[in-house]
């Protein structure tokens, strides 16, 4: 039985949806190395599901036909297909009620299991002369990868044992799983060395949840797991790659969430040395990055657009190749835009405000869709790109509204994205009720009427890496003028009205949600989803303490003042907003008890809110029936206070 901790009254009854609308889902690209083939997770979601659809791995040519399609196993999850340098498919089947994934061969179009891991796994790696295959295990892991899912319950000795991924090998024609980094090291990302004989990684001791912020760059030896380390900057890091003649290229910069990557490309020795940042100034936000013989193919956010280009490491230069306003994607730890082995061609998945997500394919400058499995669905919003400047800095954010609007001024959602380092970047925005595991609500108020405006404030990617280090110990200020001062932007080039302004946001959006209650009276409803209402008290209740380091500059042990000042909880007899309050019972990053405090301090100030904690759900929600639940209120909630 699915059951909620709702605390409030119950919300009225809202109007009943449209009918659903069936879209193509793509996921987990792999390009083979010589560019002839695609394999990625494919399914058809048509809305409303009480879980995700069932998949397969489909395997496609240049033109984007299917080729073959395989399902060897009907109670699995698949993921991470990855091409050996002979072109051999090989990807992952995770049965989540048996705690078990399979790593399964694809010989002559027929799946055959290699190794079933009692536990979890991801990243699937070839090594360069294709006899071994090495990936990241969990074994017995008590919690999926990341500090985003719904963290193990806290009982018992807390902290006396962690999940910890490994590295883990076995030969590419199958065999016994044998795992090669220490069992007291948390693997993040890897990639192996050229000669075979070991990987770079990035890496730390003890909670994986918590300690990427101060990961390690180290050598792993294949033969022992013995650990060297190569580089420890006091900087995220991520995708390190390495030339071959034993350059690692990685990603470095200010990332508040493992996965979300950005930031600048450094270089360093693989025998040791302090990272070089080979693109220092540059004007947008680095997200991937692949050594093509001396030279580097890049992935990047350039403002609103998806970029693809070259990068000298020695020269300190680069080519642009192509740019999109579009989102690309490919596995998470892998550049959005793969590459075959030549570096001539690449594929990706590309989507954006109108188009579903498709496959797009061809020479580095000139991708385009090679897939046609959604182009029946319709534009459903209008979309504008809109760019102001704030205390010297230029913005940009996206502006969408109806597509046929009525005369009249409307209300506007403002969606603030999380993070903070981060960005909204275009998704296909679809009616017909809930798709997928998102939390964007927009089209339900589109189709009500509204206008959605997502701003990208200082501390997000796309502008450079001084912009995304320009909300450094000064949370909620500078990035909540940039907000304000967008939507003033957007006021002169739309038809809304002021009056009806209501604001959104989850993980850093929704403390902004909190945080902007208690600064300004502009907004006239608000929902706040997994916020922070009190930064010191969230120090030590959640479960990545280490993030705040960066940004704060001190622990709140030892700077508590900072904390207290970035605090809605401080300023709280300021709050008049309405505000719709939810949360996960498991999330590790943004604990319930910070909703809790936050609603029970609305409740005493006598401002309506209501509070709604889902049962098991972390930090990003799984159950598809807690994410319609949730929709259902939230339209609720803005119809009340600003139709």
């Amino acid at each position: 039985m699915r059951w909620t901790i709702i605390l409030g009254l119950c919300l009225g009854a809202t109007p009943a949806l449209a009918a659903a609308t069936t879209i193509h889902q793509f996921s987990d690209l792999a390009l083979a190395p010589a560019g002839d083939r695609t394999a990625t997770v494919e399914s058809d979601d048509p809305g409303n599901l009480p879980d995700e659809p069932h998949g397969g791995v489909v395997l496609r040519g240049p033109d984007g036909k299917v080729f073959a399609r395989f399902d060897p196993c009907k109670t699995c999850r698949y993921a991470n297909p990855a091409f050996s340098p002979e072109g051999e498919l090989v990807f992952l089947a995770a049965d989540e009620k048996a705690g078990k994934t399979t790593l399964f061969h694809v010989p002559n179009n027929v799946p055959r299991p290699l190794t079933v891991i009692n536990g979890i796994a991801n990243t699937v790696r070839f090594s360069p002369d294709g006899n071994q295959i090495a990936l990241l295990v969990t074994l017995g892991a008590k919690k999926k990868t990341g500090a985003t899912q719904a963290g193990a319950p806290l009982v018992g000795e807390i902290g006396e044992k962690n999940d910890e991924q490994r590295i883990a090998m076995l030969p590419a024609g199958g065999g016994t799983l044998r795992p090669v980094s220490p069992a007291d090291t948390y693997i993040y990302e890897f990639s192996w060395t050229p000669d075979g004989k070991g990987f770079v990684a990035t890496a730390a001791k003890g909670n994986g949840d918590n300690n990427w912020w101060v990961a390690r760059l180290d050598y792993v030896d294949a033969r022992n797991g013995a650990l060297r380390t190569i580089a420890a900057p006091k900087m995220q890091m991520d995708m390190p790659r390495v030339s071959a003649d034993g350059t690692v290229a990685f990603i470095g910069g200010l990332m508040s969430d493992w996965g979300p990557v950005g930031g600048d490309i450094y270089i360093v020795p693989l025998s040791g040395g302090v990272p070089v940042d080979i693109t220092p100034g540059f004007h947008g936000t680095f997200k991937g990055v692949e050594w093509r013989g001396k030279a580097l193919l890049a992935t990047a956010l350039i403002d609103d657009h998806a970029a693809l280009m070259t990068r000298d490491p020695m020269k300190m230069s680069g080519k642009l190749l192509w740019s999109a306003p579009v989102s690309v994607s490919s596995q998470s730890f892998d550049s959005p835009i793969a590459f075959n082995a030549a570096g001539t061609g690449a594929a990706t998945l590309q989507e954006d405000f109108t188009h579903a997500t498709e496959i797009a394919r061809g020479a580095l400058s000139a991708l385009a869709p090679v897939t046609h499995a959604n182009a029946v669905l319709p534009a459903n919003v209008s979309v504008q790109s809109a760019h102001w400047k704030s205390d010297g800095f230029p913005v940009q954010g996206w502006l969408l509204g109806p597509k046929q609007p009525v005369a009249g001024k409307h209300p506007m959602l403002v969606i603030i994205h999380g993070g903070p380092s981060s960005a909204t970047t275009p998704h296909y925005i679809v009616g017909g009720g809930q798709h997928g595991m998102g939390f964007d609500f927009a089209m339900p108020m589109i189709e009500r009427g509204y206008y959605v405006f997502y701003p990208n404030p200082r501390g997000s990617y796309g502008q450079g890496e001084a912009f995304t280090r320009a909300n450094i110990r000064d949370f909620g200020r500078g990035d909540l003028r940039d907000d304000l001062a967008g939507i003033d932007a957007v006021e002169k080039i739309a038809p809304v009205d002021d009056a009806r302004l209501g604001l959104y946001g989850h993980s850093y959006g929704g403390w902004m949600s909190m945080w902007a209650n208690t600064q300004t009276h502009r907004f006239k409803a608000i929902v706040a989803g997994a916020g922070i209402a009190n930064w010191e008290s969230y120090y030590g209740q959640n479960g990545i303490d280490q993030w705040m380091i960066p940004f704060f500059r001190a622990s709140v042990y030892d700077d508590p003042k900072i904390y207290r000042a970035a605090s809605p909880i401080s300023f709280i007899k300021k709050a008049r907003t309405p505000t719709l309050v939810y949360a996960g019972e498991r999330d590790v990053e943004c604990p319930p008890a910070q909703s809790l405090e936050y609603w029970h301090a609305l409740n005493a100030l006598h401002v309506p809110v209501r509070l709604v904690i889902y049962a098991g759900e972390g930090h990003h929600f799984h159950k598809l029936s807690d994410l319609e639940d949730l929709r259902r209120r939230f339209v609720a909630w803005f119809d009340t206070y600003l139709k």
